[in-house]
């Protein structure tokens, strides 16, 4: 298989199909068949597999489940890439199994050589393989915003480029903008905020919170309210243990007097002596703690005023504590933040200064970008109408007028409106008969008429165009005569370049192919299923001559067919040689 091409179809439970396999080929493969055969089950099932929205209904009635397979070989392009990203990769010999599996309770499985995928990947990964125009769809050429795409991929590489230079810098600008909105924001809101974070914060400093002071405060204030009941208890205690008073002797002379007569025994005693000892030792702590007893009543203080101090700390404290934390560890870390987001509102002047002087600098090299963009492509436009036009005429359409029209986007204070193309607005305009205005492409009437322009600009852009398989789904609609052998000739053109598979009523198209499939609907036991069958020369024959004359198939009709095909062949030889 060549370049990029579907090579085989399986469909399971599609509709009328019940089980269908068919193999394609390079080149231009036909497919033809009675109405109601199930040509646009064939489209809706390759639809399906590339991730297009697929409705339940699709499901052949009785059974539980559908399943679509496209096997595709895969060489180059941004395929590959594409594919990558995902982490996915052809085989060695470039086949990329695609299968997707819908069941009637909804449930939907997507898969790429194997690995499970989505629906918008499968889509995503679809939009590189395969390009369907029917008569009715909603294409990309019919859509406005898409021609400015068509009209830089025709414009070639520099144009490609200089767009990606420019989208490069559209983007920063877009980040400088939402980065100036983000500090601008509600000035009279960022007043109010800067004057309670400043509150707060002056707040926090007065206060000259230091870890650990509220324990300490709790402590001085246990002592400066007991203070006239320490001073008694310990002013006691200081007297029985030194000086006695009433009680007689006190505590210390009583040790004097036990040492003094233990002190005359202890040598005639082990144990008395080690008694004494300890005693001994005992006495020296004992007049060390009453001194030191002595020492602290004597600076033992009661201070109404410093206690009512010390309560208005706690106060404050406490209150700082609903407001900005559960600890002054928490208030002061609070304290650090506010402070870094007053910085932060106090310099956003300054940087939004810089910002600003960013934003110009970088619209002037947007601008700089766009007007080149804007020149190539009003250049790349008129070479674009002349193909299209010389294309179009010989589709047997002389008096149509074919015009790309490039305007800029201008704002309504008079600058320029950019978006991620540049400032142009490109749009396909078309006249198809002498004397009438050229109008918007999609609102070309004639189905004829717009499958030869549709077709026309498939041939200009077929070239450059990376997809390397292209279905249409009976652009012959509304087409007879001359215009009909034109549409022939230009899609066996196209065929040379890239896979083409065409749905067809026309034996003017079908005389080209270069592999004739017929799709029929059988009926077996009541129930309709639809076979496919790679024609034979004798049965291409046969078929051509059903399309030409109807059910009754003649000599002349056979003799007419046969004649057709000869001379689409003397056809395809001379368009392969120019």
């Amino acid at each position: 298989m060549g370049v990029n091409v579907l090579s085989q179809l399986h469909i399971e439970n599609i509709a009328i199909i019940e089980k269908l396999d068919v193999y394609f080929d390079e080149g231009l493969n036909v497919l033809t068949g009675e109405t109601g055969a199930g040509k646009s089950i064939i489209i809706d099932s390759i639809n399906m597999v590339l991730g297009e929205r697929t409705s339940r209904e699709l499901i052949r009635s009785g059974q539980d489940k559908a399943v679509v397979e496209a096997l595709f070989y895969i060489h180059s392009g941004s395929i590959k890439d594409a594919l990558n990203e995902y982490g996915i990769a052809p085989d060695d010999d470039g086949a990329l199994l695609i299968c997707r599996e819908i069941a009637s309770e909804g449930k939907n499985v997507c898969r790429v050589n194997g690995r499970l995928v989505t629906t918008a990947i499968l889509k995503e990964i679809g939009r590189y393989m395969v390009n369907i125009h029917g008569q009715h769809d909603n294409q990309s050429l019919l859509q406005i915003d898409k021609h400015i795409d068509f009209l830089d991929i025709f414009a070639g590489s520099q144009l490609i480029k200089t767009r990606e230079q420019y989208d490069t810098v559209y983007q920063k600008s877009r980040s400088l903008e939402t980065e100036i909105k983000k500090i601008s924001g509600d000035e009279r809101e960022k007043e109010r905020k800067i004057d309670l974070l400043q509150f707060q914060l002056n707040e926090i400093d007065n206060a000259k919170l230091k870890p650990g002071e509220i324990e300490e405060l709790t402590e001085r204030r246990l002592q400066l309210g007991n203070a006239e009941k320490i001073m008694s208890s310990v002013s006691e205690a200081y007297v029985l243990l030194y000086t006695g008073g009433k009680m007689g002797a006190s505590v210390h002379d009583n040790m004097a007097e036990v040492l003094k007569q233990l002190g005359e025994v202890e040598r005639f005693d082990k144990k008395l002596n080690v008694m004494f000892k300890s005693l001994e030792e005992l006495s020296f702590q004992f007049s060390e703690l009453v001194y030191e007893l002595r020492d602290y009543r004597e600076n033992i203080e009661y201070d109404p005023a410093a206690l009512e101090c010390l309560e208005q700390r706690l106060d404050l404290i406490y209150k700082l504590k609903r407001k900005y934390g559960s600890s002054i560890e928490d208030i002061l870390n609070y304290r650090d933040k506010i402070k870094q987001e007053l910085d932060k509102l106090f310099s956003s002047e300054e940087k939004l200064l810089d910002l600003n002087n960013a934003l110009n600098e970088t619209r002037k090299q947007l601008q700089h970008l766009a007007g080149q963009l804007s020149a190539m492509r009003l250049e790349a436009a008129r070479s674009l109408e002349e193909r299209i036009i010389k294309e179009l005429r010989e589709l047997d359409m002389n008096k149509t007028r074919f015009k790309v029209q490039v305007d800029q986007m201008i704002t309504k204070d008079g600058g320029y409106e950019f978006n991620r193309q540049g400032y142009d607005k490109v749009e396909f305009l078309i006249s198809t008969n002498a004397g009438e205005p050229l109008r918007p492409l999609a609102k070309i009437a004639s189905g004829g008429e717009m499958s030869r322009i549709m077709l026309a600009i498939k041939t200009v852009l077929s070239d450059i165009d990376e997809v390397n398989t292209l279905i249409f789904d009976e652009v012959d609609t509304g087409v007879s005569g001359r215009a009909a052998q034109r549409i022939a000739e230009k899609l066996s053109l196209i065929a040379q370049k890239k896979q083409v598979l065409c749905i067809t009523h026309l034996p003017q198209i079908a005389c080209m192919a270069d592999q004739h499939y017929l799709i029929e609907k059988v009926v077996s036991d009541d129930k309709s299923t639809t076979h496919i069958e790679k024609l034979t020369q004798q049965n291409r024959k046969k078929e051509l001559a059903r399309i030409i004359g109807g059910a009754l198939v003649t000599d002349l009709t056979l003799q007419h067919a046969e004649e057709m095909i000869s001379i689409a062949n003397k056809i395809k030889k001379d368009l392969g040689k120019n």
